[in-house]
């Protein structure tokens, strides 16, 4: 069995890969690009093929399977990047990966307690020895109450390391599990927007919560409400948190992960053009603090994902898994 990995970072990744080789007893050869029309052909030969959040739609998935690809492997939990339909009428096998919560988890607490001490404007500020105390004053962290979206695995592990802070702690989720219950009060999606301080988000991308953060559930807010998203960009509506922070409504927000970010994130663009106009917009607010999709990006997490895909891939190629994710 060979997997080919695209989007492979040399300076982290790669040891891992020659790990999970000797372990697993699969084979690999990698590029440093994300799949593209020029590129799809060094899969041929190969059982899977590995990926990052990129273009896996129905025209990429049906290049793959004609060079015989037969395993679409994602170096992530999400994968509404792949075209799920397309893979099941292909006959091809999806499958992510899963990794400690705990990374995720406490970066979320760290964007937290960045964004109401507003920690980044006065970092900025101080670079220029800017050492006045003027819009730098923030909020006590232990009196606010935080809504956590979603509660699965890394939603019930914020919950846990919030304990230790005080706050009072709300939930949301359409499957509430008991662990989560021991942190957190369960409430529904009206009393979690009108009562948090803080909401983070720790949802999935699916069509249900598409937008679940809009103009019409920012409304319902606290004023001065700060939201947090280390989940998926698309969780958001851009343009109605724009005009939240613009109108004074919001009191900030701390965002690992955006928009249309594909393109951008993970790619070195100093001295470009900024093609995504709203992230620019985001970049403008001295409330808002961006970091480019590096929650996840710890030693562990990083051995995990790339371990995943082996084992994926070795499960899938001795029977051991018969379906893949959503797929059958």
């Amino acid at each position: 069995m060979k997997i080919y990995f695209y989007a492979l970072r040399e300076y982290d990744e790669l040891t891992f890969c020659y790990q999970m080789r000797d372990k697993y007893g699969i084979d690999f050869a990698y590029s440093t690009d994300y799949p593209n029309d020029k590129n799809i052909s060094l899969a041929s030969g190969f059982d899977g093929v590995s990926c990052t959040p990129c273009d896996m739609s129905a025209k990429t998935l049906k290049a793959f399977h004609d060079v015989g690809v037969k395993y679409i492997l994602t170096r992530s939990i999400g994968y509404d990047h792949i075209d799920l339909k397309a893979a099941r009428e292909l006959g091809m096998k999806i499958d992510t990966v899963s990794y400690t919560p705990t990374g995720v988890a406490d970066y979320a607490i760290l964007l937290m307690l960045a964004s109401i001490r507003r920690l980044w404007h006065t970092l900025k500020r101080a670079e220029l020895q800017d050492y006045s105390l003027r819009n730098k004053i923030g909020r006590d962290f232990s009196a606010c109450t935080v809504g956590v979206m979603g509660t699965g695995r890394i939603g019930t592990t914020v919950l846990q390391h919030l304990t230790g802070f005080g706050c009072r702690l709300l939930a949301y989720d359409v499957y509430q599990n008991d662990t989560a219950k021991k942190f957190a009060e369960y409430v529904d999606l009206d009393t979690i927007l009108a009562e948090s301080d803080i909401i983070t988000l720790h949802m999935n991308a699916n069509d249900d919560n598409y937008h679940i953060i809009n103009a019409q559930t920012i409304a319902k807010m606290k004023d001065g409400a700060h939201i947090i998203n280390t989940a998926r960009g698309k969780l958001i509506d851009s343009e109605a948190l724009i005009q939240g922070i613009e109108s004074g409504k919001l009191g900030g927000a701390a965002l690992d992960v955006v928009e249309f970010e594909n393109g951008l994130y993970y790619y070195d663009l100093m001295g470009e053009v900024m093609i995504n106009p709203k992230l620019a917009m985001l970049r403008s607010f001295p409330n808002v603090i961006l970091s480019p999709h590096t929650a996840f990006y710890t030693v562990e997490d990083v051995c995990d994902m790339v371990e995943g895909n082996f084992r994926s891939c070795y499960e899938f190629g001795t029977g051991k898994r018969l379906h893949g994710i959503e797929t059958e």
